[in-house]
């Protein structure tokens, strides 16, 4: 079993902004998998579907951003998912805007939807992957800017790297995770 997170913030004025992009790269892979979005539990929105023989899981925590593992944790547990068949996609900032980087493990970075997760899971040690958001130039926080849509120079950087990211994902339903990273790096 495999399970795919996206990290990001439920409702309507949280679509589309940089801190979601973990969301719209699950909601690509929904599309292209043919898995919808269709059931809710352990405040999450996820759809389960069988892809190569193999049960597939996505996942949008629904918990807001800096709670994400107090949903992730208890889908895991029911649906007996261990730590090295999951991946997380979500922003990072101190990656260029449209660029992605996969990893096996590392620290929350600064990340509170990933300190959650390490937090309830007891590891360091999953799947992810990383979608460069890059950082404000003009003075803005990091808040203000996290919660920002993109620009209009951004859209197709952040575009090319929400299908890259879903590539990954989809590749890693068949292939080794270091096989992925070493194609998608």
């Amino acid at each position: 079993m495999k399970l795919i997170i996206g990290l990001g913030n439920p409702g309507k004025q949280y679509e589309s902004t940089r801190h979601n992009v973990g969301f719209m790269a699950v909601d690509q892979l929904s599309d292209r998998l043919n898995i919808p979005l269709d059931r809710t539990k352990f405040n999450g929105l996820y759809g389960i579907g069988h892809i190569s023989g193999e049960k597939v899981i996505l996942l949008k925590p629904l918990t807001y951003m800096n709670l994400s593992g107090e949903c992730i944790h208890p889908l895991m547990e029911y649906y007996e998912v261990d730590d090295d068949e999951i991946v997380v996609i979500y922003d990072d900032l101190d990656i260029p805007t449209g660029k992605i980087r996969l990893r096996t493990k590392g620290s929350a970075g600064g990340h509170n939807g990933i300190k959650s997760m390490i937090h309830h899971l007891g590891t360091q040690q999953f799947n992810r992957v990383r979608v460069g958001i890059d950082r404000p130039s003009n003075g803005m926080t990091i808040t203000d800017y996290v919660l920002g849509r993109f620009t209009e120079e951004e859209q197709a950087d952040i575009q090319s790297a929400i299908k890259q990211s879903a590539e990954a994902c989809e590749k890693w339903l068949t292939t080794d995770f270091n096989q992925v990273m070493n194609e998608f790096n």
